[in-house]
């Protein structure tokens, strides 16, 4: 680990730079500031450093170049910059992820936010990397243990894919990712936090992920407060951290929360920068930030590991159709709906499973497991259907035998959702089976164990 510090020191001195460009405030156009001087030099992308008068410095980044300004969009409030204030560039934004990151919280810009010293690594990363060329990223692995009876079973994950939570605020979405940061199979956890309010930050570190969360953990955090620069960056910082470790052949679970404050971090940033809105008040470039973000996880090529990756989307009002959710829906490899009148009712996770879907099936579970998936689902789906009139009496029993099998299975199916403990994907298809033999009063078979997962193909 000495070794790795001295290198990452090495590496910081090599990038020293004895002399750097420097502009003038010219103008200061709303929260845009004009510089001048920097046109030939600056990039667009570029980290900016703007001295203020009797303040400390404020950091910016290159947001537009015309023939001899050069627009910032500051990370804070433009308060105390005046003319001539002069302004130097300081390059590109990178980071040097290195092992010793695990159980950190740190800004986007690799800026330890937990009060204690943070050595960085020997090789810089920048922001926006390439995914690995399709033509070599392996196929999707093996299905993964999560501690969720519902990720067990009906909604498996696999290694290498990427599904999006869809929810709405306070139907426990938050502690739904946490539970996966403790129990889901993977060597290093990588969290992004965008747009949290700060004491749910550290809420959320001590409370709800705790010791035990953090021991395998590198949390990325940008707050509430922060600039649109920067909450944009920060689900991007932690794909690059995550990169790091998969280029070393560890699987990766990322975990991004939230989809959809990244995307109104973006809409600011396009906006000051003159792009018009399209979507519903996002700019049309708003789909391809969220794609290029997501195709980054996934399988790696031929010697590297795998990212796994949780998105996490804000939908108001349970619009499955709204722009962001939407976008993402399309480019992932299954969905997760967490509904209301579940969490309302007291069941956590509440995941709506007929809403719900996993494009790793049925490759990813056994010729018997898919049998109880499908089971499962046809009692639910008959259930659903016929709720209304179970709840008001007015459903009389022996009318329909699959709907008597699904009021007989439902409050058992139910409570199994629901059940807190971590339990191995074994252990949820027995009880599963369990139930569905009640249901039919012996009348099925009894359905064998999970068998060995095997690896599967892209899915579509």
């Amino acid at each position: 680990m000495q070794r790795d510090e001295i290198a990452g020191l090495r590496g910081r001195i090599a990038g020293l730079q004895a002399l750097r460009a420097v502009g003038r405030v010219v103008s200061v156009d709303g929260s845009v500031i004009w510089i001048d001087g920097l046109a030939a030099t600056a990039s667009i992308g570029d980290r900016l450093r703007l001295l203020r008068r009797d303040r400390a410095p404020l950091d910016g980044e290159v947001l537009r170049i015309d023939d001899t300004r050069v627009a910032m969009l500051p990370d804070a409030e433009v308060d105390g910059v005046a003319r001539d204030d002069r302004v130097a560039v300081l390059g590109p934004p990178s980071l040097a992820p290195w092992d010793g990151w695990i159980g950190r919280v740190i800004d986007p810009y690799g800026q330890p936010l937990d009060g204690q010293p943070l050595s960085q690594g020997a090789v810089r990363r920048p922001f926006r990397s390439a995914p690995p060329p399709a033509a070599t990223r392996r196929a999707l692995g093996g299905r993964l243990e999560t501690g969720v009876p519902a990720f067990n079973t009906l909604l498996p994950i696999v290694q290498g894919q990427r599904i999006g939570l869809f929810a709405g605020s306070g139907v426990g979405k938050s502690r739904l990712l946490a539970r996966l940061v403790r129990s889901m199979q993977a060597d290093v956890v990588v969290l992004a936090l965008v747009g949290e309010r700060g004491r749910e930050v550290r809420d959320f570190l001590q409370t709800v992920l705790g010791t035990e969360g953090m021991r395998r953990t590198v949390v990325v955090a940008a707050t509430s407060d922060r600039s649109a620069v920067e909450r944009r960056r920060c689900p991007q910082a932690a794909m690059t951290i995550a990169e790091h470790f998969r280029d070393q052949g560890a699987h990766v679970l990322y975990l991004a929360d939230s989809v959809t404050r990244f995307a109104e971090a973006h809409r600011e940033v396009s906006i000051a920068s003159g792009e018009l809105p399209a979507l519903r008040g996002y700019p049309a470039s708003t789909a391809h930030q969220i794609m290029s973000l997501a195709e980054r996880a996934g399988p790696g090529a031929d010697g590297a590991g795998d990212i796994t990756a949780v998105f996490s989307v804000l939908v108001a009002g349970s619009d499955m159709d709204e722009p962001v959710a939407d976008i993402l829906r399309g480019v992932l490899d299954g969905h997760v709906v967490l509904d209301r009148q579940i969490a309302e009712r007291g069941r956590f996770p509440a995941i709506d499973l007929l809403r719900s879907v996993s494009r790793s099936l049925p490759e990813a579970a056994t010729e018997a497991e898919n049998t109880t998936i499908a089971e499962t689902r046809r009692l639910l789906g008959a259930y659903a259907g016929a709720e209304t009139m179970i709840r008001a009496g007015l459903y009389r029993d022996g009318s329909d035998p699959l709907l008597d099998q699904a009021i007989r299975a439902w409050p058992e199916i139910d409570a199994f959702l629901g059940d807190p403990n971590p339990v191995t994907t074994e252990m949820c298809f027995a009880r599963l089976n369990l139930i569905l033999r009640r249901a039919t009063a012996g009348g099925s078979k009894p359905m064998p164990s999970r068998a060995q997962p095997r690896a599967i193909g892209s899915a579509g």
